[in-house]
């Protein structure tokens, strides 16, 4: 929130490498300018990112720190915070909220791992958030994967390799060309068991 006093950028850097030397991964929420000194720590993953300076993302990209930029969230809470009082935080939301989804689209572009997450009940909702990140201008193969193959590659989960869990969601045409495909799957295929089966 505005005026919420910043973690200092050495006690950022501090954490993260205590984190990394116990061989565990660090995620950082942050929606504000300052926030950036977490991906400048080398933190592994920014949570919403809203007001990030773009000019750290060349940097994420080479250290592979990801962004979940929830822009689905963010999106629903700029009509609310428009009609709310005048004052300091509606004037930080509706600056960062209003060019969120260009900052997802210009980190994609830059090679940060783009990665699909909600942050809202009920959960579940992950392919608004596909959809989001789409309508932002990620290329639909790209928004996809971020709640997807990417998504399991970045938390050391294998794919579709030979041995690897059979996890598989199976639709009755691409969803790559109609994204409102993700929300009626014809089977869902969890470790090589059914769990779902459209009738």
């Amino acid at each position: 929130m505005p005026g919420d006093e910043p973690i200092p950028a050495d006690v950022l850097t501090a954490v993260t490498e205590a984190v990394h030397d116990a061989g565990r991964r660090l995620a950082v929420h942050c929606q504000h300018a300052v926030g950036g000194a977490a991906a400048a720590a080398g933190v592994d993953s920014v949570e919403h990112g809203m007001c990030l300076d773009p000019g750290l993302l060349a940097q994420m990209a080479a250290q592979g720190t990801a962004l979940r930029p929830t822009l689905a969230a963010i999106a629903a809470d700029v009509p609310h915070v428009r009609g709310g009082p005048e004052g300091a935080r509606k004037d930080w939301y509706l600056a960062g909220a209003t060019i969120h989804g260009q900052l997802a689209a210009a980190a994609a572009e830059a090679g940060v791992t783009i990665l699909a997450g909600t942050d809202t009940r009920p959960h579940g909702r992950v392919t608004g958030e596909i959809r989001a990140l789409a309508a932002a201008g990620l290329r639909p193969h790209d928004a996809i994967a971020a709640g997807s193959w990417a998504a399991r590659s970045y938390f050391g989960l294998p794919g579709l390799t030979q041995g690897a869990p059979a996890d598989v969601v199976i639709y009755d045409s691409d969803p790559r060309s109609d994204l409102s495909q993700l929300d009626s799957p014809r089977a869902v295929i969890l470790r090589g068991q059914l769990k779902h089966r459209l009738s």
